[in-house]
């Protein structure tokens, strides 16, 4: 699994702190403090028919997450939401499309991690692509990675952070077994999350997920558990064993970049029938009927309102 250029993001039109500019014409800061030590915090959004699904609980993660690290400034939700409008509006976009929010610490005045190096700030950077979920919905293959995931008192994971270089390995080693991407343990040896989503499982009709001990809050699964309780499925929040996911009817993993994707092999084995499990799919049915319905409106197809500047 490889994403492919979009012809479509050719002539993108990025946000970098309030200013819009042709994405061959961007520029950062070396001085950045996500430059100089990945010291910026992140979130990805999915633009559906002009609504941002769960708006207001991915931005709730970044100001947690930036509250966390320490920052001495933080834009409001209202003012990210402005610039939000104003990047899709440049781009004309209204369907069909993730962003990417980087908010970053800011510039420093000389290099060096001292969070009171940093002067000017912070960044916040807005780039919408138009993207489809990027995960096959035949069927993903996992391999579990040697790495393991941090536990709170390493590096808490509630901090959704932008140093990414932990699941990067992880995904290396996916790409040189073969796999879509890489299952990785907490330091107990239970499942936490692959490289980049969150994970689940079921065995005869009750659907499992590991608890959020080693793996963030993640907005697509917490949705997942909110369609249970509403539908009635059996579900448990619990610790899983790479032997519980081999033995698994169906696996699936959730994000907001890829949705929910079904997952057909774990190191070698065969999961279920080898093909989408009937849960699978009606949660999957599930998730696009309500995505269809909910969300934070932020475009329009005609007529759009002018962005105040």
């Amino acid at each position: 699994m490889l994403q492919k250029f979009d012809e479509r993001n050719r002539n993108l039109i990025v946000n970098v702190s309030g200013e819009l500019v042709h994405r061959d014409q961007a520029r950062i800061s070396p001085f950045d403090s996500s430059v100089q030590g990945g010291d910026a915090v992140w979130e990805g959004l999915r633009l559906y028919s002009g609504r941002i699904f769960r708006l207001e609980q991915h931005l709730d993660r970044l100001v947690n997450s930036a509250k966390a690290l320490a920052f001495a400034q933080i834009p409001t939700r209202e003012a990210i939401t402005h610039e939000i409008r104003r990047t899709l509006e440049a781009n004309g976009m209204f369907d069909g499309v993730h962003i990417r929010l980087t908010l970053t610490r800011g510039v420093k005045i000389t290099s060096g991690m001292d969070p009171r190096l940093n002067t000017q700030g912070p960044t916040l950077i807005v780039l919408a692509e138009h993207k489809v979920p990027v995960y096959a919905k035949g069927g993903l293959s996992l391999v579990t990675s040697s790495l393991r995931r941090f536990p709170p008192d390493c590096l808490d994971p509630k901090i959704h952070h932008n140093n990414l270089v932990q699941s990067i390995l992880a995904k290396i080693e996916a790409n040189v077994a073969g796999a879509d991407d890489a299952l990785m343990l907490d330091q107990r040896g239970f499942i936490a999350e692959t490289n980049a989503t969150h994970v689940f499982i079921v065995q005869q009709g009750l659907l499992r997920t590991p608890r959020l001990v080693a793996c963030p809050e993640g907005i697509t699964r917490a949705t997942v558990l909110e369609l249970c309780r509403t539908h009635g499925i059996p579900h448990e929040e619990v610790d899983l064993t790479l032997s519980q996911a081999y033995c698994a009817d169906e696996m699936f993993c959730t994000g907001t970049m890829g949705e929910l994707a079904a997952v057909t092999k774990a190191d070698g084995r065969q999961i279920g029938d080898g093909q989408p499990g009937p849960l699978t799919q009606r949660l999957s049915a599930l998730f696009r009927e309500l995505t269809a319905r909910e969300g934070t409106i932020v475009a329009q197809a005609h007529g759009w309102p002018r962005a105040t500047d």
